[in-house]
């Protein structure tokens, strides 16, 4: 069971957001991957406007509306905007088919700003992924690393928090978000380097990292090798693939009724 925590219809090809859902399951047929988990539009902008994420979605509906039985839709929230990503958060998720929360760069998620987002996200189960990362040149403006996860972690102790590619710099990401249970290591988007792995799960555990790919930013097997080539027993790569994703899942996919 390969379940993919992070792919976007976004530099796929295809005129329309099924077209390109369609050749992704093609494409992950080949790789032997179920299910997925799907961010964004056909494009993407690091600081959108409502009305743009809101059409984001919209994308992404009519995707998984094609492919209910593959693919499970993250709402695209901007945090700037609190008001309307909480009604997009009823719409997308309370109201509509989507189990997950996806936030990118636009407002730090150490921010007070994140956090009547993640208490009704936590209401409904919903899975929240917060993309961040570690740049040597400085990150974007309002883009996240691990330490701004690990304050919201900490006001939201019970609350499971994916962190996105780990901080792209792994070995710090790694170290940062030890202490924190409620924080979950996303394997997706860097290179497939030797030790990344193996490391997550040595300080970690396995029950807390997760495979991502990054599609159509990364390939899927790029991305899968960085579990299968890795040192780590069967059990642990089981969890990795699928079995920690399905566990966080399925408290949201019961409430609506999806079988996993």
């Amino acid at each position: 069971m390969i379940w993919d925590l992070h792919v976007h219809i976004s530099g796929i090809d295809g005129a329309t957001p099924e077209e390109r859902l369609a050749r992704m399951i093609a494409i992950a047929d080949r790789m032997g991957i179920d299910r997925f988990c799907v961010y964004g539009g056909m494009t993407w902008i690091k600081d959108p406007s409502p009305e743009t994420f809101c059409d984001f979605n919209d994308q992404v509906l009519r995707a998984i509306a094609r492919f209910p039985r593959r693919a499970f839709g993250f709402v695209y929230l901007n945090p700037k905007y609190v008001e309307a990503s909480l009604a997009e958060l009823e719409r997308c998720v309370a109201r509509g088919p989507m189990v997950g929360v996806k936030l990118w760069i636009a407002h730090p998620c150490s921010a007070p700003e994140l956090d009547p987002i993640v208490r009704r996200a936590a209401e409904l189960k919903a899975v929240i992924y917060q993309h961040t990362w570690f740049k040597s040149g400085g990150n974007d403006p309002g883009e996240s690393t691990p330490e701004d996860l690990t304050q919201l972690a900490t006001r939201h102790p019970g609350v499971p928090l994916i962190c996105g590619h780990t901080g792209g710099d792994w070995e710090h990401g790694i170290r940062v978000i030890r202490p924190f249970k409620n924080v979950y290591s996303d394997l997706a988007g860097s290179d497939p380097v030797a030790g990344y792995t193996e490391m997550a799960v040595r300080e970690l555990g396995a029950e807390r990292v997760i495979y991502g790919s990054d599609v159509g930013g990364r390939s899927f097997a790029s991305q899968l090798a960085k579990v299968f080539g890795a040192d780590i027993p069967e059990s642990a790569r089981k969890l990795i693939l699928g079995e920690n994703l399905k566990r966080l899942l399925t408290p949201i996919l019961q409430t609506k009724g999806i079988k996993p």
